[in-house]
């Protein structure tokens, strides 16, 4: 140990971290960065606090649908099926309600497809075929 220790007086400097980019956007971390006497950049984003690239695409979404000509509409229950489902009902005495009960669905249902309002759902056919004892699908 005889070698000779020297005493370092270099000053050490501890920084914070560097602020997030969030933080330096923040109005009081611009404002004391302005006190500071640091360089302030203020850009002017094209666009900003619109919502412009939502309204942009719609002119030619719009156009594509005033060309559209196609009829799009449901499934409407057949003529033939409203008929049948009416004949094999009143057949086996029963009220819409009685025979909205019997395939566990509600009497609006049984409405609904007499009257040829309801969308078809083969499940339901099936449920009236058994009901009734009448095909209502397919050739008879």
């Amino acid at each position: 140990m005889s070698g000779h220790i020297a005493q370092d007086w270099e000053p050490v400097v501890i920084r914070k971290k560097a602020p997030t980019s969030a933080a330096r956007k923040d109005e009081k971390a611009v404002n004391a960065a302005r006190r500071a006497g640091a360089e302030i950049e203020t850009v002017k984003k094209a666009a900003a606090g619109s919502n412009k690239a939502a309204s942009s695409s719609t002119s030619l979404n719009t156009r594509k649908l005033d060309e559209e000509t196609e009829n799009l509409s449901h499934d409407k229950v057949p003529t033939e099926l409203k008929k049948a489902i009416i004949q094999g009902r009143t057949e086996k005495k029963l009220t819409q309600a009685q025979l909205a009960q019997l395939i566990n669905e509600k009497p609006q249902i049984i409405q609904e497809y007499e009257s040829g309002k309801a969308i078809p759902n083969q499940q339901i056919i099936t449920k009236l075929e058994r009901a009734l004892g009448v095909k209502l699908r397919g050739k008879k």
